[in-house]
């Protein structure tokens, strides 16, 4: 097995739209080590995180937060461990545009 730490994905979601942060490549799976959140605004925001099965629609059972407040100009780094299969997905939202997410992790062959 061969492992490749990287920048996982990165994304400035438009305002209220669930977007993939991340999708798993086939005959690979992914450790998402950390995840990143950043609120360039100027006032308060809420994002969303969920990981589920590309073949599953979102549902309540796959967000690992939901409708988190974070400060105008504030930013959290979330550590997660979450294992991910081929075609899994880290789809994100947030209530802005002014919102960032980083993922970072490893990647296995």
């Amino acid at each position: 097995m061969a492992e490749v730490r990287k920048i996982l994905g990165q994304i400035n979601p438009a305002a209220t739209t669930a977007e993939i942060l991340y999708q798993v490549p086939t005959s690979k799976s992914a450790v998402t080590s950390t995840i990143n959140v950043c609120n360039q605004g100027s006032s308060s925001a809420t994002y969303r995180l969920s990981v589920r099965p590309s073949t599953i629609t979102l549902a309540a059972l796959h967000y690992l937060a939901y409708d988190v407040t974070l400060a105008a100009n504030d930013s959290i780094a979330i550590t997660i461990g979450a294992c991910m299969s081929a075609a899994d997905v880290l789809e994100v939202y947030a209530s802005t545009a002014t919102m960032s997410f980083s993922a970072f992790g490893a990647e296995i062959t």
